[in-house]
């Protein structure tokens, strides 16, 4: 079951790298849910073309310029999101790059990983930990972490499964950022702030060049799914569309 929003106060949520792909499907999604929703992106243009569309859709959008991997662009957007609303009701962190290829761990170069880790983990806890204040002010504070089942252990150790091609950047970082989320849902368990990581599926983007056999909406299915779980939901957990996933 999801909290639901009232029309004198809607609920605020920030999505990461939401200009387009799957970040832009889930602020459509909880826009369409009457959220208010900032529109995380690094490039003004595709920003604020996100936004445009979004609002002619209907929804309560707001652009937030976001560089995940700098400091004063993480504090500054931790700002306007204060000044604007006040609180902070769910943090979706969606963007996230592969670190480019190739990726076989014996010839790769260190500054894909390096890359790789830069974006999909430390951005994760820079920017979340310059947002906890303002979920804090939340009654039911929400944080998804946009990871893949490629960064299962359980499923790169398991003969026979598909786990996509050999990717000692991309695939790691996401077991990396698997792992931080367990460790702030130890740290956060006495408190209402619900954390879990979430795969989208194999969802064409041009992450993957376009290759993937689900759609945008279709990946962003599971994280509107955490970001509005009511207060009784999981927390340190990992899901995709057809349940649990294990680490």
């Amino acid at each position: 079951m999801s909290e639901t929003n009232t029309v004198n106060h809607p609920k605020v949520a920030l999505v990461t790298g939401a200009n387009k792909g799957i970040g832009y499907e889930i602020a459509a999604g909880l826009g369409a849910l009457g959220w208010s929703v900032g529109i995380g992106a690094r490039n003004e243009e595709r920003r604020e073309a996100a936004v445009d569309k979004l609002r002619a859709a209907g929804a309560d959008a707001f652009g937030v310029p976001l560089d995940v991997t700098d400091d004063a662009s993480v504090t500054a957007a931790a700002r306007l999101i204060e000044e604007r609303a006040g609180r902070l009701d769910a943090l979706v962190n969606n963007a996230g790059i592969t670190g480019g290829g190739p990726q076989e761990p014996t010839t790769v170069d260190v500054n894909r990983v390096r890359a790789a880790v830069e974006t999909n983990v430390i951005g994760v806890i820079r920017v979340t930990n310059a947002l906890l204040p303002l979920l804090r002010r939340s009654p039911a504070p929400r944080i998804v972490n946009v990871s893949s089942s490629v960064g299962s252990l359980t499923r790169q150790s398991t003969p026979g499964a598909e786990t996509g091609p050999i990717a000692v950047a991309y695939a790691p970082s996401k077991t990396f950022l698997n792992a931080v989320t367990v460790q702030y849902a130890r740290e956060l368990a006495d408190t209402n702030i619900l954390i879990n990581a979430v795969c989208p599926g194999y969802t064409a983007t041009d992450l993957n060049g376009f290759r993937g056999v689900r759609t945008p909406r279709q990946g962003a299915a599971i994280a509107i799914r955490l970001a509005t779980v009511s207060a009784d939901g999981p927390t340190g957990r990992f899901f995709d569309d057809e349940g649990e996933v294990p680490w």
